[in-house]
């Protein structure tokens, strides 16, 4: 597995290096699961780093929000939406509201929320206007 590299800043806060963005960012609990989710990704679901955006903003409703992962497919259409919680977030209604708002504009098939404790993933199929709940994500390569 892969470690993880953490440094103090100048302000004697801990930072940890997001592997996506480059650059180190403040090691908040949030900020651990969105690590832990990249490197979930890219090791079993072998999605290439240059196929994730990170904090990305869209518009919903014509106001700025911002995705915590945004995952390309092949041909660089968003196909997965994830949002990340801090463990102490419990997994609730809001939380999946917000990341269907968040796919009113993205409009992709496989969404995920976590929050390094539980793990949801869901596939929606806007043909058939339904969707399910499933156990695991598709490899990348089936995006």
């Amino acid at each position: 597995m892969t470690k993880f590299a953490v440094r103090k800043n100048a302000q004697g806060k801990l930072e940890i290096l997001d592997r996506i963005r480059k650059k180190y960012v403040l090691c908040t609990d949030e900020e651990k699961v969105r690590q832990m989710t990249i490197l979930y990704l890219t090791e079993t679901l072998n999605v290439p780093m240059s196929s994730i955006a990170v904090e990305t903003e869209i518009k919903v409703n014509n106001l700025p929000k911002r995705t915590d992962l945004i995952v390309f497919n092949s041909k660089m259409k968003p196909a997965l939406i994830v949002e990340c919680k801090a463990p102490s977030v419990k997994i609730s209604q809001d939380v999946f509201d917000q990341i269907a708002r968040y796919n009113l504009t993205l409009q992709v098939n496989h969404l995920m929320v976590t929050n390094g404790v539980e793990q949801y993933f869901c596939y929606l199929d806007f043909e058939k206007q339904s969707y399910q709940f499933i156990l695991e994500l598709p490899d990348w390569s089936a995006f």
